[in-house]
């Protein structure tokens, strides 16, 4: 997975995770199209547990792809209807951490 770690000034750490395989793609569906690049996703490789860590210290979280779902599902942080489906790729934003 990539992580990247954006910190707001007075506020805190807000997270953003995607699957390995999905950055640099663009996820296309009828009511959107969303960019996974690195300038938000990243270009740092993370292993579960660093971004377990992540999303434990963060004031919020971006996460898209499968892995990095279901991971956050494991661990606790949300559930599987906490997800929304574009096309086949789950994604879900976390807030008040």
């Amino acid at each position: 997975m990539y992580l990247k770690i954006h910190n707001v000034l007075g506020h805190g750490k807000i997270i953003a995770v995607c699957d390995r395989e999905l950055l640099n793609t663009t996820i296309t569906c009828s009511t959107c199209d969303i960019i996974i690049d690195h300038s938000f996703y990243g270009d740092i490789i993370a292993s579960d547990s660093e971004v377990i860590a992540a999303i434990s210290s963060s004031i919020s979280a971006n996460l898209i792809g499968k892995r990095v779902c279901n991971l956050a599902i494991s661990s606790g942080f949300i559930d599987k209807k906490s997800c929304i489906m574009i096309g086949d790729i789950p994604h879900a934003q976390i807030y008040g951490l």
